[in-house]
C-alpha cells in the first residue's frame, strides 16, 4: 500500500546529542559509528574484482590490501558515519542507541569524523592509480549524495538503494579488476559487476524494512514505506533472481556451461529462502540477509573466476 501523506525534514533543526563541545568520543564509539560489520560486503566484491582479472595475486599484494583497506574501512566506514549523521533524527525514533542519537558521539563529531575519513580515503587511494582514485571519488561522491542535502538519495528508495548498490558491489568489484590490470576492465568484467549491482538493489531494499515507523514519521520514501512491507519485498525477491538469471544466460553464451548452472542452482535455492521470506518478510529479512544473500555473494565469486579462467 502506498504511503500519501509525508512529513518534511529541517535538517538545521535537528537536535545535536546533549554533550559538551569539545569532550571527545571514545574509539570504541568511533569504531561503532564506522560500522565494521558492513565492510564485508564491499570487501567481498573487491576481492571479485581482483579474482575476475585473471592476474596472479602474489603480484599485487601491496595493491590488494590497500584495496581492501579502501573499500572496506575507509570507503565503506566513511558512507555508514555520513548517513548516521544525517541519520540521526530518523536514528531517535527507530534506534536511539546508537551512537549520535544516544550521545556517546558528542556535538557535531559524527559529521567531523565523516569528513576526516573521507580525506583519508583518498589519500588510501593515491597509490592505486588513477583507476583505484578515480573509483574511490566516485563512491565517496555516492556516499555524500545518498545521505547530505541537496541531493538525499536515500530520501527515495528507488534512487538511495541504486546508489548504495553500485557501491557496495559494482564500483569496488570494478576498482578490484582495475587496479589489477592497471586498466579499465574487460567488458564481460563490467557487465557482470553491473549485473550483481543491479541485484543488490534487493538486497538494499530488504535492509530499510527494520526502519518503517522512522522513514513514514520522517518523510523518507524508502520502498517499504512507499510500496508497503510485503510488496516491497516481492520486488526485492524479483530484482535479486533476474539479475542472477541474466548471468546465468550470460555464461551460457560464452560456453561456460558448468559456471552457469552453479549459478542456477544457487539461485533455486535461493528461491526456496525467498518463499519463507515472503511469508514474514520483515521478521525475516535479517535470516535472509544470512542465507539467502549470502547464496547471492558465493555467485559473484563464481562469476569472477570464470572470468578469470577467459574464454568471454
Amino acid at each position: 500500500m502506498a504511503v500519501s501523506e509525508k512529513t518534511s525534514v529541517t535538517f538545521e533543526a535537528a537536535p545535536l546529542a546533549p554533550a559538551h563541545a569539545l569532550r571527545l568520543p571514545t574509539l570504541k564509539t568511533c569504531l561503532e559509528l564506522l560500522k565494521p560489520v558492513t565492510w564485508f560486503a564491499a570487501i567481498w566484491a573487491f576481492m571479485c574484482g581482483v579474482v575476475s582479472a585473471g592476474v596472479p595475486l602474489g603480484q599485487r599484494w601491496p595493491e590488494i590490501i590497500l584495496g581492501v583497506l579502501l573499500a572496506g574501512p575507509m570507503v565503506c566506514g566513511t558512507s555508514q558515519a555520513v548517513n548516521d549523521w544525517f541519520d540521526r533524527h530518523v536514528d531517535a525514533i527507530n534506534e536511539p542507541n546508537r551512537p549520535i542519537p544516544s550521545g556517546r558521539m558528542p556535538g557535531r563529531w559524527g559529521l567531523y569524523i565523516a569528513i576526516i575519513w573521507s580525506l583519508a580515503s583518498l589519500g588510501v587511494a593515491i597509490p592505486l592509480g588513477p583507476w583505484g582514485f578515480g573509483a574511490a571519488c566516485f563512491a565517496l561522491m555516492a556516499a555524500w549524495a545518498y545521505s547530505a542535502p541537496p541531493f538525499r538519495l536515500k530520501m527515495n528508495g528507488w534512487w538511495g538503494n541504486a546508489a548504495v548498490a553500485l557501491c557496495y558491489e559494482g564500483v569496488p568489484w570494478f576498482t578490484g579488476a582495475a587496479v589489477m590490470r592497471d586498466a579499465l576492465p574487460s567488458t564481460p568484467i563490467l557487465i557482470v559487476a553491473l549485473l550483481y549491482s543491479a541485484g543488490a538493489h534487493g538486497i538494499m531494499t530488504l535492509n530499510d524494512f527494520k526502519s518503517v515507523e522512522g522513514d513514514l514519521r520522517i518523510g523518507i520514501r524508502s520502498l517499504p514505506a512507499q510500496l508497503g512491507v510485503a510488496a516491497a519485498a516481492r520486488l526485492a525477491c524479483y530484482v535479486m533472481a533476474f539479475a542472477q538469471i541474466a548471468v546465468i544466460f550470460l555464461f551460457l553464451g560464452w560456453r561456460h556451461d558448468g559456471i552457469a548452472f552453479i549459478i542456477l542452482g544457487l539461485l533455486i535455492a535461493q528461491l526456496f529462502l525467498m518463499r519463507r521470506l515472503l511469508e514474514q518478510p520483515r521478521e525475516r529479512a535479517p535470516w535472509y540477509n544470512g542465507t539467502g544473500t549470502t547464496l547471492y555473494v558465493i555467485g559473484m565469486l563464481v562469476s569472477a573466476f570464470a572470468l578469470a579462467a577467459g574464454g568471454v
